[in-house]
């Protein structure tokens, strides 16, 4: 039996054919996806690889072969006075409340609130017309017995002539003498009248009694005053010079009082800021007792206060100098650090090598320290850049001139490279612009330059 062959079988296009050209299809698709994602994969690898380094030497710290920039400064040698801190309130040396003298109504007043007076000016003027009138009585009164004694004077040389010649008794004479006696001693009790009268009618006239500073005004014009009242036309304080009182611990008693044995001591007080000296006066007394409550003595200074910056009832801080440490060795206050020893500070040698030396401290504020022990005139110690400072380091001194200043935008932190954004998250191209330096100055790439001068007050504060 004789077969026809079939056409698909001869052609190769049969059934099988197709099914093998699908499967190497796919077979080519799938070695493609997945030198895409091997790809992705090494690309991720390698840009993990190149920002590694970078973050290693970059802002993060110096390299362990590079010098730490560091600012350094030279002991000096010089007077240092000694203070003694405390906090008082100012006084007025003078405080009185003007008062009237006399009743009356007021007429005039001759001042104004806020006033800088003086001693005898006039204030206010009480209406004089009844007191001018006791006044004009009081005179007329003695020019009346003036006149009677003199007429008795008269008299007197009369009799006495009658009764030297035996024309008139002796006893007529006697008594005119004893009128005449009477009569004199009556004109000096006018005289006395007379004074009062005037006192009181002076007293129509309010003045100053001290010189000074006039506050609010009591009493307006046209009010009637009496002496008895109690709140007085005005309260007049003298300001120039001024007291100061303040109190000091106890245990500085004995030294207070050995230093103001040998001549008056300088107090010098501060403005709001604390810093700022605004007046210096003397001291002119020590307390004769300790308070208990506190444990404190008190002491007054007085001031000239000739730019009125003082005014009764303010706080203020005050030192008292005490005596002054002749040619001692001085260093900057941040040249002086602590540690589980003690003090110590970093001295810089030859080769530019720093090693901390242990210090003795005698007296310390904001700026300066007094060094007793430890550091000579000739020695190199570091005031800023202790950050990444330690025993042996090497160090690179820089100009004090370009001390590094506070950075008030900081740039953004970068983080390590695991913290880097996903890819197709923006991350490569971030990577990408760093590696091309486009971040600025401060990108971790950069590796063969200084730390950035903004970062060294960070880590010297720190530090310190």
């Amino acid at each position: 039996m004789l077969f026809k062959p079939e056409t698909n079988d001869a052609s190769g296009t049969g059934p099988g054919a197709n099914s093998l050209a699908s499967r190497a299809r796919r077979r080519t698709v799938s070695l493609l996806v997945t030198a895409i994602i091997l790809a992705g994969l090494g690309y991720i690898a390698w840009t993990a690889f190149q920002t590694k380094p970078a973050a290693v030497t970059g802002r993060g710290g110096p390299r362990g072969d590079m010098a730490v920039p560091v600012l350094a400064a030279t002991p000096k040698i010089q007077d240092v006075p000694v203070y003694l801190d405390g906090v008082g309130s100012v006084k007025a040396l003078a405080n009185v409340t003007v008062r009237a003298q006399v009743d009356g109504k007021l007429v005039a007043v001759n001042f104004t609130e806020g006033q800088d007076v003086k001693a005898g000016d006039v204030l206010a003027e009480i209406d004089p017309a009844i007191y001018q009138a006791q006044y004009d009585q009081a005179v007329a009164k003695k020019a009346q017995d003036e006149a009677q004694l003199a007429n008795a004077k008269i008299d007197l040389a009369r009799y006495q002539q009658l009764a030297a010649s035996n024309a008139g008794s002796k006893q007529q004479a006697d008594t005119q003498k004893a009128t005449v006696a009477q009569l004199d001693a009556l004109v000096r009790s006018d005289q006395a009248a007379i004074d009062n009268a005037a006192a009181t009618l002076s007293y129509t006239k309010v003045v100053a009694p001290i010189s000074g500073r006039a506050g609010l005004r009591q009493v307006d014009k046209g009010n009637l005053v009496k002496s008895a009242d109690t709140t007085g036309i005005v309260v007049i304080t003298q300001l120039q010079p001024i007291a100061v009182q303040f109190s000091l611990p106890q245990q500085q008693i004995v030294r207070v009082n050995a230093a103001s044995a040998k001549g008056a001591l300088a107090v010098d007080v501060f403005g709001n800021d604390g810093v700022t000296v605004i007046d210096t006066g003397v001291l002119r007394g020590i307390d004769n007792q300790v308070d208990q409550t506190t444990g404190t003595v008190k002491l007054k200074a007085e001031f000239p206060n000739t730019r009125f910056q003082l005014w009764p009832g303010q706080f203020v801080n005050v030192r008292l100098k005490v005596e002054t440490l002749n040619q001692v060795v001085v260093v900057p206050t941040s040249a002086v650090q602590r540690g589980p020893a003690g003090t110590f500070s970093y001295v810089i040698d030859q080769d530019n090598v720093v090693h901390a030396q242990p210090v003795k401290v005698t007296q310390q504020n904001e700026t300066e320290a007094v060094i007793a022990s430890g550091l000579t005139p000739a020695d190199r110690v570091v005031t800023t850049g202790f950050a990444n400072l330690s025993e042996g380091a090497k160090v690179r001194i820089g100009d004090g001139g370009q001390a590094p200043a506070v950075d008030l935008a900081p740039r953004k932190r970068r983080g390590p490279p695991g913290d880097q954004a996903k890819p197709g998250e923006g991350g490569a191209a971030e990577q990408g612009k760093r590696r091309r330096g486009e971040g600025g100055a401060g990108a971790p790439g950069q590796t063969g330059q200084a730390p950035a001068a903004g970062a060294e007050p960070a880590g010297a504060a720190k530090a310190q």
